[in-house]
């Protein structure tokens, strides 16, 4: 039998199978791989098209904040429908199901939506930074700066996924050959130029963001907090509440991209290092849960948006009783601006 070069991908891989003929994964651990991944896709997709459709109905939501929001719920949904999708579908075959030009497209396609997913959590993060801390002064979140944040994540996605189409980098196989993605274990200096630039540009950058502005966030909440004269607790309840947003918003993006990041940052500075299909998928599969948490993140501490949301996925029905109009989190950063602001 031919040989193929090692510059190219092995067609064993595309059947579920190593380059020596052997089973990546038994039947039943693609099994429970396909399960877990339904899991996470089917409430995201239902979950980020409510996000999407109920922000489009109501003009009440169509404030610039909700504009980043309903952008990552687009980012989200169709990492859900490509990437989540078709994990369930090649797990429950065994193997990767469309071949090689199959490979390139999903590879693609997830890593533009995830990319951008990850641009907007930044975009969010400055925001609430410039809002809330003014390390320049007063300045206003309006429409056009929301459209201009959303614009940059498509085009910075879009400009970074591209050259693997084109020869710089490329599209492969990852984990238990039944995902693509960047080609992290290559060792082509084409490809190792691309992939250094990726994960500086694509996952470095946006990951430094998002610390920078929630530290300064964090910093000036508690400063506030320790003037400790704002009438009735509010600086309390004000810090509690946007450090409990903070901390969770923080937090999935961590699980979710971390172990991600840290697994091609291995494999690109130590190409020998013994890492299993198995555990190579791991983190793949925390990357594309991330499509989940960010709409149940929005549904649970936005309650203007979920006077809308509930009743939308209930047919009409709400289990919680009415509250209040307006958004809380809309007074709670007023309070503060107004206690930081200078006399």
């Amino acid at each position: 039998m031919m040989q193929l070069p090692a510059s190219l991908p092995n067609a064993s891989s595309y059947l579920g199978l190593s380059p020596e003929g052997k089973e990546l994964l038994p039947r039943a651990g693609f099994i429970t791989l396909s399960i877990i991944m339904a899991m996470f896709t089917v409430p995201a997709i239902v979950l980020n098209s409510t996000v999407i459709v109920v922000s489009l109905m109501n003009k009440q939501l169509r404030q610039p904040l909700n504009y980043a929001l309903v952008n990552m719920a687009v980012a989200d949904l169709g990492t859900a429908l490509t990437g989540g999708v078709l994990s369930v579908v090649n797990n429950a075959l065994g193997y990767f199901s469309l071949g090689r030009t199959g490979c390139i497209i999903e590879g693609f396609s997830v890593a533009l939506f995830g990319i951008t997913s990850l641009c907007t959590v930044a975009l969010i993060a400055i925001e609430r930074m410039f809002v809330v801390s003014k390390p320049l002064g007063p300045i206003s979140f309006q429409t056009k700066h929301a459209v201009g944040g959303v614009a940059l994540s498509w085009v910075w996605s879009l400009i970074w996924n591209t050259p693997p189409l084109f020869g710089w980098g490329r599209y492969e196989l990852e984990g238990v050959g039944t995902s693509c993605a960047p080609d992290w274990h290559n060792r082509d200096p084409n490809n190792v130029s691309y992939i250094l630039c990726y994960f500086l540009l694509c996952f470095a950058v946006p990951f430094l963001i998002i610390v920078a502005s929630y530290s300064k966030l964090i910093y000036t909440l508690r400063q506030v907090s320790a003037m400790g004269c704002i009438e009735g607790g509010a600086a309390a309840k004000a810090e509690a509440k946007v450090a409990r947003m903070v901390v969770l918003m923080v937090v999935t993006f961590l699980v979710s991209w971390l172990p991600y990041a840290t697994l091609a940052l291995v494999v690109v500075s130590h190409p020998d290092a013994p890492i299993s299909p198995l555990l190579g998928t791991v983190p793949v599969y925390l990357a594309k849960s991330s499509t989940v948490y960010n709409p149940l993140i929005y549904l649970y501490m936005n309650k203007q948006f979920r006077r809308y949301a509930v009743p939308f996925l209930l047919c009409g029905r709400d289990p919680w009783p009415s509250e209040e109009e307006g958004s809380e989190m809309q007074t709670t950063v007023a309070t503060i601006n107004n206690k930081v602001s200078p006399s």
